[in-house]
């Protein structure tokens, strides 16, 4: 059987938990008065503009075919490289400015050239000022 003093003892935390307990308070003052109470991330770079330039990642094409993915953010164009294991080469699949897909609402077909999609978009926009004026 255990005596009072023994389960007392235990009780009562370590001094070392007390020295760490006040550094991480101390860390804390000085990290809050330091940046305002702003809680500023100094390791991570602020974009303003958004995410510019060209992207890659790889990916697979169908079962037995990978490739590269790639789209230019400035130029909005998407192009996809087709690994041929046998040449042991890139291919250049598919390439597509999505310029004036992105406006489209609801369309979905394979044989649509960009400028088809624009003359869309135009007669969709058209449409959407002369319903406007119109009471």
């Amino acid at each position: 059987m255990r005596s009072k003093s023994a389960i007392a003892a235990r009780r009562t935390p370590h001094p070392v938990f007390w020295v760490i307990a006040i550094a991480l308070v101390a860390i804390a003052v000085t990290l809050v008065a330091r940046d305002g109470g702003q809680g500023a991330a100094y390791a991570q770079p602020v974009q303003t503009a958004g995410a510019r330039g060209v992207f890659a990642f790889s990916g697979q094409l169908d079962k037995g075919s990978h490739g590269v993915y790639m789209v230019d953010l400035d130029a909005m164009t998407i192009w996809v490289y087709e690994y041929n294991a046998q040449k042991n080469c890139l291919r250049l699949a598919a390439a597509r400015s999505y310029r004036y897909d992105r406006y489209l609402e609801n369309y979905n077909v394979c044989d649509l050239p960009p400028e088809a999609v624009e003359q869309m978009i135009e007669e969709q926009r058209r449409y959407k000022l002369e319903s406007n004026e119109t009471p």
